[in-house]
């Protein structure tokens, strides 16, 4: 083993500074400072480059993880970069974004006491320093093919597939109905997290790549799904889902109930410049309120920390189950009670109260039962322990459905599962209609950007030899 690498056993387990929690509650910048050469270079020094490395076995895009680990001990920056390349389209946003307690730093085989290696903060070391010294170029397919693909979505897992097949020489356009490329990278994510400028350099190298862009496009009224299929030589679905999760009980129609990503899009909308009228009217700004947000999950996370930075006079979170079983990433979790998040834990809403407008939630205790089919424990209501928390705004963040996207097509032909996501053939990703493929959250539900990607490359390649087998590419698009 080079004398470089295993150094866990005398280099502590070091994250990358975070800023002063007074500081970070007043603005949405990111809350952690980039990773110095010599900082990267120490925490990559800590892997211990073992047999069967179980980081890349639990990221779901399978990335190299010890070998630019080892390179960026080394100094070998560039080559570093290429290799977190070559099986990501993205390493600086999933770098930034994903639950790494839960997949690769989660399943490090470095014991308890030495820590897991930060592989996260290096990853984004590694590609924002590509970015800096001029490493990223945009795509220059070996050979131009004449055949086009058309993608719906410009999220992850589109946006994925669109440089997957543009390295193959296919022409590419992606329609989306927003206004900017990203899906949720952009909107649904805040910047505390992921700074927007992140994501519209990649829109920007993708456009220098040769892929286009059709925005403020709505599949099924600005355009139908027959022209384009007629247009293309295949087409991807990529949309994600959008649709909340409605909450019932009493009171539950009352002013101030708002959805997360509503909130969470005004939020970014702001960020971003534009004017939104829900936001400025106050209807989705917390400033000056008390806020409860219903939820365990990673939207319900950015929407307290969201809050706090909105200047809400008290944000709450309640969530039916306990820490432990909470889906959200434990980090997120802590970085909010830093911030000032209270966690009402084991608690569940019953009904809200106020006349027009919600002022409060009343909820019920819960406490854990036995093990459910899944493996998770089920929770049962405490009879007699009800309480009251006031609210004047509450954002429910219990996850989201698919939309009804054969009707929002017009193509019945389209088939859905019973939970409304798109049925395909897992093998080629096609779905009922030949030629026409699905990835990414709208196939599985919703779930983590890190998906999304791997899905959009799996679909990819599929596309390609559909697309080779349908027109007799020449060898050269193989």
């Amino acid at each position: 083993m080079p004398e470089h690498m295993l150094r866990f056993v005398n280099v502590p387990q070091q994250t990358p500074e975070k800023r002063a929690v007074g500081e970070r509650r007043q603005d949405f910048a990111e809350i952690y400072r980039i990773f110095q050469d010599r900082e990267a270079a120490a925490q990559a020094s800590r892997c211990s480059q073992c047999g069967v490395p179980f980081c890349s076995v639990h990221c779901p895009l399978h990335n190299n993880i010890p070998d630019w680990l080892k390179l960026t001990a080394e100094g070998r920056l560039e080559e570093a970069y290429e290799v977190a390349a070559s099986t990501n389209n993205f390493p600086e946003i999933c770098g930034r974004i994903c639950p790494q307690d839960r997949l690769c730093e989660g399943n490090c085989v470095i014991e308890k006491g030495f820590e897991a290696v930060t592989i996260g903060a290096v990853e984004r070391y590694i590609t924002d320093t590509a970015f800096e010294r001029g490493w990223v170029k945009p795509i220059v397919p070996r050979h131009e093919l004449d055949a086009s693909i058309g993608i719906i979505g410009a999220g992850p897992g589109g946006m994925a597939a669109a440089e997957q097949l543009r390295r193959r020489g296919y022409q590419v356009t992606i329609y989306d109905r927003h206004d900017r490329a990203g899906g949720l990278m952009i909107y649904g994510i805040p910047n505390f997290k992921l700074e927007k400028d992140v994501v519209l350099r990649r829109r920007a190298l993708a456009e220098a790549s040769g892929i286009k862009f059709v925005l403020n496009c709505a599949v099924g009224q600005d355009i139908s799904f027959a022209e384009l299929r007629a247009h293309h030589a295949a087409v991807l679905i990529a949309t994600g889902v959008y649709q909340a999760r409605e909450i019932g009980g009493p009171g539950a129609g009352l002013g101030g109930i708002v959805p997360a990503l509503d909130y969470l899009i005004a939020s970014n909308r702001e960020n971003l410049g534009d004017h939104v009228p829900d936001f400025a009217s106050g209807l989705l700004n917390a400033a000056g309120k008390r806020v409860v947000v219903i939820g365990g999950g990673d939207t319900a996370m950015d929407c307290v920390r969201t809050a706090v930075r909105q200047g809400a006079t008290s944000v709450q979170c309640l969530y039916r189950r306990d820490r432990a079983n909470m889906p959200g990433s434990m980090r997120e979790v802590k970085n909010a009670e830093e911030e000032g998040v209270e966690f009402v834990w084991l608690s569940a809403p019953e009904a809200f109260l106020g006349d027009d407008a919600v002022s409060g939630v009343r909820a019920v205790r819960m406490h854990l039962g036995l093990p459910d089919s899944s493996g998770r424990q089920s929770v049962e209501p405490i009879a007699g322990s009800h309480f009251t928390v006031g609210a004047d705004l509450v954002i429910k963040a219990l996850g989201f459905d698919p939309e009804d996207l054969p009707a929002m097509f017009g193509e019945p032909a389209l088939d859905v599962t019973r939970w409304g996501t798109l049925r395909i053939n897992h093998r080629s990703f096609m779905t009922s209609v030949p030629g026409v493929f699905a990835a990414g959250d709208i196939v599985r539900g919703a779930s983590l950007v890190v998906w999304a990607i791997r899905d959009g490359r799996d679909a990819a390649k599929r596309i390609h030899e559909y697309v080779v087998q349908q027109q007799a590419l020449p060898a050269a698009a193989e």
